[in-house]
């Protein structure tokens, strides 16, 4: 087996990795493991997230979640669970996922098949550096409808076209009512108030735009 590596300060990146020792490192790590991994087609990420990459994944997540419960629609979240599919040759742990279009499908599931089981409606990347691994064709081939990305202030939302690529939108399939592009002006506006006053100031924000 040929392995060559790449390396910077939060990731490595391995190339020349099989499927077998995909899934044999993901045994090895197991679920406690703090790093985000990525796999696609012999190519393995292995990201470990920093922490203002995690203070804003959680506030991002936390207004997905607020704004969910103010239209009142139900929905699953599933964190950074690993997503993958072996025929596809492909695997990636979001930032956070969420179930809303297709939550009725897997409403209290505690394992989930990619092959019996629909993909996440919605995924969250929080780039707060480039990623060595482009993971949209990950997303792609294991069907992930919607990705949101967060990067330098700025959240941008993609839609998969024809199973094959993302392209940016204005409208979310999962919020089309909300001009979500706004939330990293709240977030900004709000974070030094404390998280029960940014919390409030979301909630108010979707009523306005019913």
């Amino acid at each position: 087996m040929l392995l060559s590596t790449s390396k910077r300060a939060d990731r490595v990146v391995l190339n020349n990795i099989s499927w077998e020792q995909f899934e044999s490192l993901l045994s090895l790590l197991g679920e406690r493991s703090v790093s985000r991994i990525s796999y696609d087609r012999g190519t393995l990420e292995i990201m470990t997230p920093l922490p203002e990459h995690e203070y804003y994944k959680q506030l991002i997540s936390i207004s997905i979640e607020d704004i969910a419960e103010t239209l009142e629609q139900d929905y699953e979240c599933y964190g950074s669970t690993t997503w993958k599919r072996k025929l596809k040759e492909a695997g990636v742990e979001p930032d956070n996922c969420f179930y809303f279009q297709n939550e009725a499908k897997v409403r209290g599931k505690l394992e989930l098949n990619l092959d019996i089981d629909p993909p996440p409606d919605l995924a969250l990347e929080v780039d707060l550096t480039n990623k060595s691994l482009n993971r949209f064709p990950i997303y792609a081939r294991l069907g992930v409808p919607e990705i949101w990305t967060y990067e330098q202030g700025k959240l941008t939302i993609y839609q998969l076209q024809n199973n094959a690529t993302y392209q940016v939108t204005t409208q979310s399939l999962v919020f089309p009512s909300l001009p979500i592009q706004e939330l990293p002006n709240l977030l900004e506006k709000y974070r030094n108030q404390g998280r029960i006053v940014f919390r409030k100031a979301v909630r108010k924000w979707v009523i306005a735009h019913q």
